[in-house]
C-alpha cells in the first residue's frame, strides 16, 4: 500500500477546450474497417467516427441520421432515401447517393441482416446526387430496422 501512495487519486476534471472528446480504447484499433471485421474496438472506432444512414435511439427507435427524410411506397415495395445537405467525406468532397448504394452493398455481402435484407432486394440505384431508392424484390418488413441496428458490421 505504502508503494501506491505516491500515485495519489485519480484526477477527473472537464476539459478546457474546445468540443475535443477524448476516448481511450480497451484493446489496439488494428483494423479500420468496420465493415471487415466484427471487432468491437473498430465497430467502437467506427461509431464515433463515421456517420450512419440511420441510427438507433435510447427508446431503440430507428432514427434517421445521414438521411435527411424517406419515404415508402404504398405497398411497403419501396424506399426512397434523400441525404442531409453537407455531409462530406474526409477530404471535403460531398456524400453523394452513390456512395450510399455502393456501402450498403458492400454491407449487404457480409452482415447476417444485410445478407437477409439483399435476399429481399431487387435493386438500390442513385436517384439523383442525394437520393437513392431501395426496391424490393419481395416483401420485407424490417428495411429501416435492418439499416439501423446497432452491430459490429455497421450499415453505413
Amino acid at each position: 500500500m505504502a508503494a501506491t501512495a505516491p500515485l495519489g487519486a485519480p484526477s477527473v476534471h472537464a476539459q478546457r477546450r474546445g468540443p475535443t472528446l477524448r476516448f481511450v480504447a480497451e484493446a489496439d484499433l488494428k483494423v479500420l474497417d468496420p465493415i471487415w471485421t466484427t471487432a468491437y474496438i473498430t465497430r467502437n472506432h467506427g461509431y464515433l467516427v463515421y456517420d450512419t444512414l440511420f441510427g438507433t435511439d435510447e427508446q431503440v427507435r430507428i432514427k434517421p441520421q445521414m438521411v435527411d427524410h424517406s419515404t415508402v411506397s404504398a405497398d411497403g415495395m419501396r424506399y426512397t432515401f434523400t441525404l442531409r445537405d453537407g455531409l462530406r467525406w474526409h477530404d471535403g468532397q460531398p456524400v453523394r447517393s452513390e456512395d450510399c448504394v455502393e456501402s450498403l452493398k458492400r454491407w449487404g455481402k457480409r452482415d447476417r441482416f444485410g445478407k437477409l435484407l439483399m435476399a429481399h432486394t431487387g435493386k438500390i440505384v442513385p436517384v439523383d446526387q442525394r437520393t437513392f431508392t431501395l426496391e424490393l424484390a419481395e416483401p420485407f418488413g424490417p428495411v429501416l430496422d435492418a439499416l439501423g441496428k446497432p452491430s459490429s458490421n455497421v450499415p453505413s
